[in-house]
């Protein structure tokens, strides 16, 4: 394993997946290049994010998605949820830790649904807060 970090949050990254840096996001996907899990980072000026806030903001957001759910990753709580569009399966997740906000996507083909469900949540299992 090796250690994804950035200012606000890190994560541990198995060997066999790959990170970069674009434009302010994190992408991030495995060898086999079958899906692609995008994160992107707010911070709240002042206080911490509010479930109240996270769950407004998505459904916001995302109104594709028809059906949220409760998610821990890691330190970081909110809420996930799943649709599709075209040929293409989306999971979301919008989580807080303190004032950090990530929104977090995995995208991969309609056909390859559910097939990296297991590795994205264990690789999205361990995130932890940065040092400041």
């Amino acid at each position: 394993m090796k250690i994804l970090e950035t200012d606000q949050w890190c994560l541990l990254l198995p060997l066999e997946w790959r990170a970069e840096h674009d434009d302010g996001l994190v992408l991030i996907s495995d060898v086999d290049q079958i899906g692609e899990i995008t994160i992107s980072t707010l911070c709240k000026s002042e206080g911490a994010v509010s479930a109240e806030e996270i769950t407004k903001m998505a459904t916001a957001e995302s109104p594709e998605v028809t059906e949220w759910h409760a998610a821990v990753l890691g330190v970081f709580q909110g809420v996930t949820g799943a649709f599709s569009e075209g040929d293409t399966a989306f999971r979301e997740w919008y989580v807080t830790a303190g004032q950090v906000l990530l929104y977090i996507t995995y995208d991969c083909d309609i056909e390859d649904r559910g097939m990296d469900d297991a590795a994205v949540d264990e690789l999205l299992s361990t995130l932890v807060l940065g040092e400041d």
